[in-house]
């Protein structure tokens, strides 16, 4: 099996505390060295938080903000035009800190992650008031629009940058999606579970878009992995500590079909008693050992990253759960037998 370009080390899941974007922004691509990617700082307020930085990727959509949320507008407003401009501000900081660290033409390789078709219309409102998810039309429209967005988006940072690019679909709605438990506008309204035919056919035409390498990041427990299997993403990210028994065939089948799993081994927020690399490594370790798989597999097709966004932690524990994400990927590949 041809490897995973995710397969095998440490990277983000994409939030991160604070306001200043320069240093962010330094601490990862100084510490990410396989797999930096963009980091969002949704602390500096509207526009800056997941779906902000979402609408301001995809093209011809505008939101702004209501009571209740994001909403679709006809034209340019506050929200999305802050949304735009955090979006500038970061590329701007972060290509001038890859020509100051000299690594244009490096090889390396850098991730976006914006969220994925299924979470934006679920949370977005459309102009009526009633989530984007209950019109099958402006479902598809997200994603048509998110695929062309971040296929543009991807190439500008190529081009910035002089960088192969990956992608990373934020899908914490995605569960619930499938379930068909989200509420409308009032407790008293539903929203129809969208088939899963229906999410495989959307996820895979966005995918093909954007004609990049993707994961797909599911932060809540209950990961829709057989779905996951069968689409065209090549990594599936999810947190660790979340992982139920029932999941473990799942998992199994994923990997064995040559998929990488992007394990969140770090807590995102820091633990009272400060945790050791061998430790955060275990959950790992032991996952593929009930699976029956060999611990070769650690190295080639498991990575390690923090549990989730790292906005709620400080900045300290910030830098030191990238440290520990290091660490352990770094074990699954040198010595995975000994762990």
């Amino acid at each position: 099996m041809t490897p995973s370009v995710f397969a095998g080390l440490a990277t983000g899941i994409g939030s991160w505390p604070g306001t200043d974007i320069r240093e962010a922004a330094a601490v990862v691509v100084g510490e990410f060295t396989e797999l930096p990617h963009i980091v969002e700082l949704p602390a500096r307020g509207l526009g800056a938080d997941m779906i902000g930085r979402t609408g301001a990727i995809m093209v011809d959509v505008e939101l702004d903000v209501r009571t209740s949320g994001y909403r679709v507008v006809p034209r340019p407003m506050l929200a999305g035009r802050r949304a735009t401009d955090f979006l500038a501000e970061d590329l701007d900081v972060l290509e001038e800190l890859w020509e100051v660290s000299g690594l244009r033409g490096s090889g390396r390789t850098i991730k976006v992650q914006a969220a994925g078709p299924f979470t934006m219309a679920a949370q977005v409102e459309l102009r009526h008031g009633h989530r984007a998810l209950t019109d099958r039309g402006a479902l598809r429209h997200f994603a048509e629009s998110l695929g062309e967005g971040l296929r543009l988006h991807c190439a500008e940072m190529t081009r910035r940058l002089g960088v192969e690019v990956v992608v990373q679909l934020d899908e914490p709605s995605l569960a619930a999606v499938l379930a068909g438990s989200l509420t409308g506008i009032t407790g008293l309204d539903s929203v129809r579970a969208v088939p899963e035919p229906n999410v495989l056919d959307l996820l895979d035409s966005l995918i093909e878009t954007i004609d990049l390498p993707v994961a797909v990041h599911c932060c809540d427990g209950d990961v829709p992995f057989d779905l996951l299997r069968r689409s065209r993403a090549v990594a599936v990210s999810v947190d660790a500590t979340a992982l139920r028994r029932s999941d473990f065939d799942g998992v199994g089948e994923l990997l064995q079909s040559g998929k990488t799993l992007m394990l969140g081994l770090i807590p995102s927020e820091a633990p009272a008693r400060p945790p050791q690399w061998r430790e955060l490594a275990e959950p790992g370790v032991t996952l593929i050992d009930r699976l029956g798989f060999d611990r070769s597999v650690l190295a080639s097709r498991i990575s390690a990253t923090p549990a989730c966004g790292l906005a709620g932690s400080t900045p300290e524990w910030a830098r030191r759960a990238t440290g520990l994400a290091h660490d352990v990927a770094a074990a699954f590949g040198d010595s995975p037998d000994s762990l």
